[in-house]
């Protein structure tokens, strides 16, 4: 006679989490990951962080800076605002384990914004960074965002990803709570994988981490958040938010250590060493101030050959730092030239990898009057900035 057994399906997880030794926080994450990937993140096995400078360590363009609408502050952090006015700050206040911020810190309030106002910050992460996401795909994975934030103003805010490769702009938003004033705050979110709209594996398309801190009904008058991927939908872009930062000259928002990983779990923030973010960084904008050598082509026109540190994005735009753009050139034979009212002038010859541009402008002197054609000169700071040339190939 045969006797059949049957035993009850056993949950090995949860007979673990009843085990006397407890697993730590390491081992309950690994527990939680789903797949293989998750795990190799969690050890810590190769590069996870697709974020650029999310310890707010860079910051080429300066410390301090007026809050212009459309314009970068810390690299590669792009502010938009019509709401009141800001300055933005890399700043020494930071949770354990950083050494700078990126403050916000309000200047001008505006409580009662017009229609179609907002204040929200980006960064840009180009196509080539983004394959690993298998957006597009059945295949598509999560991604876990995490940053540390301080602020006086508590509330809900939100965050979203936004596919600008795509004419529909595909988004979809989270939000998360400031709950003590005052304090760092770690926040944790996780956005499922999109499987519309491949990303292309280039330099031209991108995915953007949106961060709101106020808008108008234009923006936040939906009530809700977009949680799901889909076309955008404007007045959901801010839905959840209920806080305007821009309402009182003694608001202020502190933000660092922010770290974009595949998986739905958030890994502790990964340090790079200062040179190769700067590295990273210099593929989308750097600075060059004096030491760079150019020929006189003209009486006022001084032409400059250039090979980037970094290859960059795209043939980039240059310019000069400082608005105030006299610069001073010498050489063994007549120095101390201000060539003023300066412009810039770029050549077809300017590449990812190396640039060529002229200076023209009147020269002025205590030496002599005009520059000499095809005389070497040396380009040599006048004042803090005058004559630091900037290269910008941001997305």
């Amino acid at each position: 006679m045969a006797v059949k057994f049957t035993k009850p399906e056993i949950n090995v997880r949860e007979k673990l989490a009843e085990l006397d030794k407890p697993s730590g926080i390491a081992g309950e994450a690994m527990l939680r990951a789903e797949t293989p990937q998750e795990q190799f993140n969690l050890i810590g096995a190769g590069r996870r962080n697709m974020i650029i400078n999310g310890d707010m360590q860079i910051s080429q363009r300066g410390t301090s800076f007026a809050a212009v609408n459309g314009t970068y502050s810390l690299d590669r952090y792009i502010f938009w605002n019509t709401i009141g006015a800001f300055t933005i700050t890399q700043d020494s206040d930071t949770p354990p384990g950083f050494g700078s911020s990126l403050k916000l810190d309000c200047t001008t309030a505006n409580a009662s914004p017009s229609a179609s106002s907002y204040i929200e910050m980006q960064q840009k992460i180009e196509g080539y960074n983004l394959q690993a996401l298998k957006k597009g795909s059945s295949d598509a994975l999560p991604v876990t965002l995490s940053f540390w934030v301080k602020t006086n103003k508590t509330g809900t805010y939100q965050v979203n990803l936004i596919d600008y490769s795509t004419a529909a702009h595909r988004t979809m938003g989270m939000s998360y709570d400031v709950t003590t004033a005052d304090t760092w705050q770690k926040i944790t979110i996780t956005f499922p994988g999109d499987a519309i709209g491949e990303l292309a594996n280039s330099n031209t398309s991108y995915l953007a981490i949106d961060w709101w801190w106020g808008s108008s009904s234009t923006y936040g008058g939906g009530g809700t958040t977009q949680t799901s991927w889909g076309t955008m939908v404007q007045n959901l872009r801010n839905g959840a938010g209920t806080v305007n930062l821009g309402d009182s000259t003694a608001n202020y928002f502190n933000m660092t250590g922010v770290q974009l990983e595949l998986g739905k779990v958030a890994t502790p923030f990964e340090h790079r060493s200062y040179g190769e973010e700067l590295a990273l960084c210099q593929r989308y904008f750097h600075t060059l101030r004096g030491g760079i050598s150019g020929v006189a082509t003209a009486v006022g026109t001084i032409a400059f050959t250039y090979s980037s540190p970094v290859t960059m994005r795209a043939t980039p735009t240059i310019g000069f730092k400082d608005s105030n753009d006299d610069i001073r050139v010498g050489d063994m034979v007549a120095q101390g030239h201000n060539i003023n009212t300066c412009t810039i002038g770029t050549t077809t010859y300017s590449t990812v990898e190396s640039q060529s541009w002229s200076v023209s402008g009147t020269p002025s002197a205590p030496q002599a009057v005009n520059l000499v054609s095809y005389r070497t000169y040396l380009l040599e700071p006048n004042s803090s900035n005058h004559g630091t040339f900037t290269f910008s190939a941001e997305l």
